[in-house]
C-alpha cells in the first residue's frame, strides 16, 4: 500500500512540475508573439486606422512623431521646394523621430501604418524601419490615401529589413468598418 501512494504522490508531483513549466512556456510563448501597431500620420487619417486596428486586434500603439512636426507647407506636394517634396525626392533622405519604442524585442508581429507620398511610403518610415531589429518578425504594412494603393511600399520596406518577412499590405479609406479592418488583420498574421 505504501509503495502505491509513493507512486501517486510522485505522479502528482510530476504532473504538477510539468504543469507550471508548460504555464510558464506558454506566458514566454504569449510574451514573444505581441502586436504592434506604429504608424505615422500627417492629418490624422493613418491615426484613425491605426487606433480602430490596434483596438480591434489588441495590439500596443505607437505613434511615429517627427522630431519636426509637418506643417502645412511643409506637406505642400504641388511644391517642388516643401519639405515632403525634398524628403520623397532624395531616397536616402531620413527625417528624425522624437521617441523610440523601449523593448522592441518584444514585440513578433508589426503593423506599419502611413499615408501614400509620391506613390510609396514617407521618408519617416524608412528611418523607423532602420531604427530597429526587425530579424525574425512579420511586417504588415497598411496605408491611407485617396486614391493611389500601397504601390512598392512592402517591396521597399522588405529592402530595409531583409531579415523580416514584409507581407504586401492594403491601403484603406477612412470609412473602413472596425469588422473589415480587424478581419483583414487576423488574415495577416
Amino acid at each position: 500500500m505504501k509503495k502505491f501512494l509513493y507512486i501517486i504522490i510522485a505522479c502528482l508531483i510530476a504532473v504538477i512540475t510539468f504543469t507550471l513549466l508548460f504555464i510558464k512556456t506558454g506566458e514566454s510563448n504569449m510574451t514573444n508573439n505581441k502586436v504592434l501597431v506604429a504608424y505615422f500620420s500627417a492629418t490624422g487619417n493613418t491615426k484613425t486606422i491605426a487606433e480602430k486596428l490596434a483596438n480591434e486586434i489588441g495590439a500596443d500603439l505607437f505613434e511615429i512623431k517627427p522630431a519636426q512636426i509637418y506643417t502645412d507647407d511643409d506637406l505642400n506636394w504641388q511644391n517642388d521646394k516643401s519639405r515632403s517634396s525634398v524628403e520623397m525626392a532624395d531616397r536616402n533622405s531620413r527625417p528624425e523621430i522624437a521617441s523610440k519604442i523601449d523593448d522592441f524585442a518584444q514585440y513578433k508581429t508589426v503593423f506599419i501604418g502611413f499615408p501614400i507620398w509620391w506613390g510609396r511610403e514617407p521618408s519617416i518610415i524608412d528611418t523607423f524601419m532602420e531604427s530597429y531589429d526587425f530579424a525574425g518578425k512579420t511586417i504588415i504594412p497598411f496605408a491611407t490615401s485617396g486614391s493611389s494603393d500601397i504601390g512598392n511600399s512592402g517591396e521597399i520596406i522588405q529592402s530595409l529589413v531583409p531579415n523580416a518577412t514584409v507581407l504586401y499590405g492594403k491601403r484603406f479609406s477612412t470609412s473602413v468598418s472596425d469588422t473589415e479592418l480587424k478581419n483583414w488583420a487576423i488574415e495577416q498574421m
